[in-house]
């Protein structure tokens, strides 16, 4: 049984976020972190991952593939154990929620 502390949490953390930031949005050149649709990850004790996203609009074209491509990717970490994706819609995303360097690239700012 895996049981995390602080500081292996926080490394956890860091390698879920690289693992999204390999994961782009097939319409829009920047990776979903950067995008601002990842609203929240919870790392608990035991290693499982529960994530709660959004998508671009609800009829985003890749509304089923895209959460199954984060789950699949943050399993592929040795210390997941199971990753759970949540689609919220609440706060609905706008371009507002993208990195400074995701508006950049995109030409926003």
């Amino acid at each position: 049984m895996i049981s995390l502390n602080d500081d292996s949490v926080k490394e956890l953390e860091e390698k879920i976020i690289a693992s999204l930031k390999e994961i782009y949005d097939p319409e829009i050149p920047v990776d979903i972190f950067e995008l601002g649709l990842i609203y929240e990850v919870k790392i608990k004790e035991d290693g499982d991952v529960e994530i709660e996203m959004t998508l671009t609009s609800p009829n985003c074209p890749v509304a089923e593939s895209l959460p199954v491509d984060v789950k699949n990717k943050v399993e592929h970490i040795p210390e997941v154990k199971e990753c759970t994706v949540n689609i919220v819609f609440d706060p609905p995303w706008d371009k507002d929620m993208m990195s400074e360097e995701a508006q950049l690239e995109l030409g926003f700012l």
